[in-house]
């Protein structure tokens, strides 16, 4: 059987796509390797599945994804988040939207957003087949002539998608395989780095404060004394390292960095106080609690979690009487909570990176159809491509778009 569609790849992209064709009468075979479609989809947003963020103005979505975003344009605004979102009510999945305009399921499963696209799918008549390992991709002037699987299996199609994801997440079944066969094609590949991905620090210190969470503070990253990035919101200590929404948006220009020598991090526990305002905030703690030892004067300045660890950095005695400490000691002890520096030992790498940043150039695909200019019956979709956003459900919709107007113009 000569199909009019093979798509390559069964998460979210190849999904869409492959139901959106098929929609349109298409004869669509789609092949996942996995033995079960969208397992990375199912542990997006800690098993909860982010599905979209519910900013509904198409330019600052596109500004999300920064000058790569432009790109992204003509997707997002063919197939909006309002798209998707009502994709998924109207098949009975209520959502609701969370802080940072995170759009959940209520039921708080990425199983039931699984569950819709797999019934998609066959309501559609689309041929799934899992298991399915592709050997190579054989091209004959300037198209794709066939699929050849592991197992010596020939699939012929007119037309071809490609929406492998990218490296993320290994043991989900992102090899990078798609970048080998579309290189081999004829296209560029931008180089591959992990992007939302926790951090290694340097200090052993870094142990004592596992699993404290921090809301509101302003970390800041350098190189070479030079301000290279810098978020305000949330963060989480691990057990080596940070991780947390501010981290993870920082991740990718961390990487980029470190290539080129050592990073440092600075937080800011009171970034809406400067100096001379935490000054005076500090002096009338310690004046109310003049006769109180030091290592019980910072409760009301500290998560309890890191007031050791600040008392040791501060070198002032624990059992000092705060109304005895002098300027020199507090000028240390506010310096440390205006700025703890940490330095960046590593990323966690593709194993930990929620996306991959890099992959196929843009300028070698039409964004209103996701065509190829390469290979003449080649489409592509998601995270294959060289788009990466920040953390919030972004880089869902950038998959739900791009696989929208790949499937719609096949």
């Amino acid at each position: 059987m000569i199909y009019d569609l093979i798509v390559i790849g069964g998460g979210p992209a190849g999904i869409m796509a492959a139901g959106q064709a098929a929609s349109k009468g298409a004869k669509v075979l789609l092949l996942e390797k996995n033995n079960r479609l969208g397992i990375k989809l199912v542990i997006t947003g800690k098993g909860r599945c982010n599905i979209t963020n519910a900013e509904f103005d198409t330019k600052n979505l596109v500004e999300k994804f920064g000058k790569k975003g432009r790109f992204l344009f003509y997707a997002l605004s063919t197939y909006t988040n309002k798209d998707i979102i009502d994709f998924f009510e109207s098949r009975k999945l209520p959502t609701k939207v969370e802080r940072g305009n995170r759009v959940f399921p209520v039921s708080d499963s990425s199983l039931d957003v699984l569950d819709i696209l797999t019934d998609y799918l066959a309501k559609n008549k689309v041929e799934v087949r899992k298991n399915i390992q592709v050997k190579s991709i054989v091209t004959k002037d300037k198209e794709i002539e066939k699929i050849v699987l592991q197992d010596k299996t020939e699939l012929k199609a007119k037309k071809y998608l490609i929406a492998t994801g990218g490296k993320s997440y290994p043991m989900t079944g992102s090899s990078g395989d798609g970048y080998k066969w579309l290189q081999k094609m004829g296209h560029t590949i931008v180089d591959t780095i992990p992007s939302l991905t926790p951090l290694f620090i340097k200090e052993s210190f870094i142990k004592e404060l596992e699993g404290l969470s921090l809301k509101n503070v302003s970390i800041n990253i350098y190189q070479n004394n030079k301000k290279i990035d810098s978020r305000f919101g949330e963060a989480l200590f691990t057990a080596n390292g940070l991780s947390g929404p501010i981290i993870l948006d920082m991740s990718k220009n961390i990487g980029i960095a470190l290539k080129n020598g050592p990073v440092k991090l600075s937080i800011d526990y009171k970034p809406s106080l400067d100096f001379k305002t935490l000054d005076k905030r500090v002096q009338g703690d310690f004046e109310k609690t003049a006769n109180k030892q030091f290592k019980n004067s910072l409760g009301d300045l500290l998560p309890r979690k890191l007031i050791p660890l600040i008392i040791e950095l501060s070198d002032i005695d624990p059992d000092k009487k705060t109304g005895d400490i002098n300027k020199e000691e507090r000028k240390k002890l506010l310096h440390l909570l205006k700025n703890f520096e940490l330095n960046i030992k590593s990323l966690h790498g593709f194993n930990k990176a929620i996306v991959t940043a890099g992959g196929v150039h843009l300028k070698e695909v039409d964004p209103k159809t996701m065509q190829s200019k390469i290979i003449k019956n080649l489409y592509l979709a998601g995270e294959v491509l060289d788009l990466d956003g920040p953390t919030g459900g972004y880089n869902l919709q950038s998959c739900w778009s791009t696989g929208y107007v790949a499937g719609s113009n096949i």
